[in-house]
């Protein structure tokens, strides 16, 4: 078994996948959307385009694929949020994230997905703080049927876990 402080895939250790969380986990998984998009922003500040186009590691996404895939996962994310509030338990669509990440725009200047995050983050934060129920359901056709309080934990954790991606390789270069 692969020692996740030692594996740079997981610099934070496997996804949390929490069926419940307790309030002060809520708050501050809550506190990681909210702030996300100016720590990523500022991971980000002052990398040439050689750097963005730099892997975390070998086999790795760059730093401009993590910066757009992060984007991906989190629309994903808010509409996985909006689907649980308003549906009874929604069967949500998987997508190909490795694929995703290979496709044009993920070659862009990720200010356009900073710009995206720093939106969309504040709607997801908006509709999260609505939120009264966190044992509402929603099901992933591969892993199961998860609740709200999952997607708060896994995706605070993901933008965490690619936010460390970034700046163990700025730390591993010396940017």
């Amino acid at each position: 078994m692969t020692d996740p402080q030692r594996d740079p895939r997981y610099p934070l250790g496997p996804m949390p996948t929490p069926k419940t969380l307790s309030a002060e986990e809520r708050r501050q998984a809550m506190a990681d959307i909210r702030t996300l998009p100016e720590q990523l922003r500022a991971a980000v500040a002052g990398l040439t385009d050689a750097q963005l186009d730099t892997p975390y590691r070998e086999g790795g996404w760059t730093v401009r694929q993590v910066v757009h895939h992060v984007a991906d996962s989190h629309l994903n994310a808010y509409v996985r949020t909006k689907l649980a509030l308003t549906e009874e338990n929604p069967t949500i669509k998987p997508y190909e994230e490795q694929l995703w990440a290979e496709l044009p725009d993920s070659r862009l200047d990720p200010e356009l997905s900073l710009v995206l995050l720093e939106r969309l983050h504040t709607r997801w934060a908006a509709v999260l703080e609505g939120v009264s129920d966190w044992s509402r359901l929603w099901t992933h056709p591969a892993s199961g049927t998860w609740t709200l309080d999952t997607i708060l934990g896994m995706y605070a954790w993901h933008g965490q876990h690619h936010l460390a991606h970034i700046t163990g390789l700025k730390k591993a270069r010396g940017w």
